[in-house]
């Protein structure tokens, strides 16, 4: 066999290994073959940490988290003090007002356009999706169930999954229940929703028997 030997020589060869930074018993890499940590004074800047697998050091952004304003920082710190209880106890309040309301002004016996009226009604003479539902939870807390179904059926047969929804988040929210949950998904909402606009539309036809869905 023929030895070529370089031009540069074995001197020369082992002076270009010495010059190449990143070669091993460079500066880069102390004796026994590790590499520096990146940034240190060994460690050439923007170099290549060939013991993490050859990424440039520090690759990728930085992003830093954006500072909260003070309305955000007002939220947070109110959230973080309040009582688990106070959000289910104001979802009660509103339930309570409405219900109050409803009984304080019978809607039975208000005249069509009395105020507060619906503007769907008052402008078209058409029943909306909500109409009667008023005057359906009215009959629906004197226990004429017969008469709410006639006012609003929908909103009769979702009552008892409405009010228990509500007791299981209230439950949950202020003492830690864990009652067994409904699912609810897209495709229960998506019928519901459909079943919704049926109604709305055959309440308003001008024959019978639909002229009965007429409030």
């Amino acid at each position: 066999m023929i030895d070529v030997t370089s031009v540069d020589g074995p001197q020369g060869r082992a002076a270009a290994a010495t010059d190449d930074p990143a070669a091993p018993g460079s500066a880069a890499y102390p004796p026994g073959g590790a590499a520096y940590p990146p940034g240190s004074a060994a460690h050439p800047p923007g170099g290549v940490d060939h013991s993490a697998g050859g990424w440039p050091a520090g690759a990728g952004p930085v992003y830093s988290a954006p500072e909260p304003d003070r309305l955000t920082r007002f939220v947070l710190r109110l959230q973080e003090r309040t009582p688990r209880w106070v959000v289910p106890l104001a979802a009660l309040g509103c339930v309570g007002a409405g219900i109050g309301y409803t009984l304080l002004f019978d809607p039975t016996r208000s005249a069509p356009d009395a105020a507060p009226t619906c503007l769907l009604k008052l402008t078209t003479g058409l029943d909306c999706p909500g109409c009667g539902g008023t005057r359906a939870l009215w009959y629906v807390l004197h226990a004429d169930l017969p008469a709410a179904a006639r006012h609003h059926v929908l909103l009769v047969f979702a009552l008892p999954f409405l009010a228990y929804l509500f007791v299981a988040w209230a439950g949950r929210q202020a003492f830690g229940w864990r009652l067994p949950e409904l699912r609810i998904g897209n495709k229960l909402i998506g019928a519901v929703l459909a079943v919704w606009f049926a109604f709305s539309v055959v309440r308003n036809l001008p024959w019978a028997p639909f002229t009965a869905l007429y409030v």
